[in-house]
């Protein structure tokens, strides 16, 4: 959409709509490594266990790994490197798929040896 902004274009708004016209959820992860993790290991697990596991669970739609770069405008340190943004059909779907899954126990555990503090903050989009 060339000159446009998406929140300007009614379409944008229905892309988040799943079946029945219900809104998915929008789940963002902030976090830093443990002391001691290394980003290459951290990022080639995302890449390679965590997005395509998590991928196949039945409520998420989408899952995007971002690593902080910078503060626009700004010369200070970004106070998160990495920022995870999962659409999801629901919390509570997606708490039944992680609950019901081996392999989400495992993810789990890793990424508890890996983040520091994670935030997840459950979002909804409105505009």
């Amino acid at each position: 959409m060339a000159g446009k902004h998406a929140a300007c274009d009614n379409s944008a708004n229905n892309e988040n709509e799943i079946e029945g016209g219900a809104r998915m959820k929008t789940l963002i992860v902030l976090f830093n490594l443990k002391p001691g993790q290394s980003e290459a290991d951290y990022e080639n697990w995302a890449k390679e266990v965590d997005i395509p596991t998590v991928t196949a669970l039945k409520s998420v739609q989408d899952f995007k790994v971002y690593r902080s770069e910078g503060l626009f405008g700004s010369d200070a340190k970004p106070p998160y490197r990495y920022v995870e943004v999962l659409q999801v059909t629901s919390a509570e779907d997606l708490g039944a798929d992680v609950g019901g899954s081996a392999a989400m126990a495992d993810i789990i555990a890793k990424f508890g040896e890996i983040a520091d503090n994670p935030t997840f903050m459950v979002t909804q989009q409105f505009a």
